[in-house]
């Protein structure tokens, strides 16, 4: 009978942790750039004395969507969209993540990030002369013109990688890395939308949806959970005569 609690019990956080989930893609529904997070459960067998037939449900939500955002202008020069499976790559610790961000911000000395992570080019963080004016060609060249020049002129490329055929997961601040650790593949075929944002790829509708799917089935593990103590107690009531 016991089975049966671990089986309600498992499955009723599994369902919780499902509901963060869809709670965090909901939260996030206009982040540009944010990739949704989908749940993933395993088996696990539960350990301890028996025979083995006890299994644990294990939610992971380090998987997540690949499908493109919606796709609005700016203007803003600064401002870019991906196409594809293309990525932005950013500085994180001693190596590099990627997003789909394309909100670009430049500092007083010139340094560009992406939400305070540094943008990497194709010669390491990106850092722009003294300038009057900036453009990113679809290719992801940037180009800068100086004071006193009259023509603009290429200082560095996006790093721009392709994340076709990779496991993709989230790290701890919410960027993508591929599964694997390793470092994506620069794509010189992936194009730049300059002066525009993607959106999330999150559908409030199918998180809605989710959601009170998941509490439907919440309320059935409780269910189970319930008729599992009272089988409990009919049998303890056996035992003692």
């Amino acid at each position: 009978m016991d089975k049966l609690i671990f089986t309600a019990v498992s499955g009723a956080e599994r369902l919780m942790r499902s509901q963060q989930v869809h709670a965090n893609n909901l939260a996030n529904l206009d982040t540009a750039g944010f990739r949704a997070s989908m749940e993933v459960a395993s088996q696990q067998q539960l350990g301890g004395y028996g025979f083995d037939d006890r299994h644990l449900s294990v939610m992971q939500s380090d998987m997540i969507s690949t499908r493109a955002g919606a796709i609005r202008e700016t203007g803003r020069p600064l401002d870019v969209a991906l196409g594809g499976q293309g990525f932005l790559a950013v500085q994180y610790g001693d190596g590099e993540a990627y997003t789909r961000s394309g909100e670009i911000e430049i500092g007083p000395d010139g340094a560009l990030s992406v939400h305070g992570h540094p943008l990497l080019g194709e010669g390491g963080p990106i850092v722009l002369p003294q300038n009057t004016a900036v453009e990113i060609g679809t290719d992801g060249t940037i180009s800068v013109l100086t004071e006193g020049a009259t023509q603009m002129q290429v200082v560095d490329k996006l790093r721009l990688v392709n994340a076709t055929g990779a496991e993709l997961t989230k790290n701890e601040a919410g960027l993508v890395v591929a599964r694997d650790g390793a470092n994506l593949p620069t794509d010189p075929g992936v194009k730049v939308r300059p002066r525009a944002l993607e959106g999330s790829n999150v559908s409030a509708v199918e998180e809605m949806v989710a959601t009170m799917s998941l509490n439907r089935s919440f309320e059935v593990q409780m269910r189970l959970f319930k008729a599992s103590d009272g089988m409990n107690e009919a049998g303890n009531k056996l035992i003692s005569g």
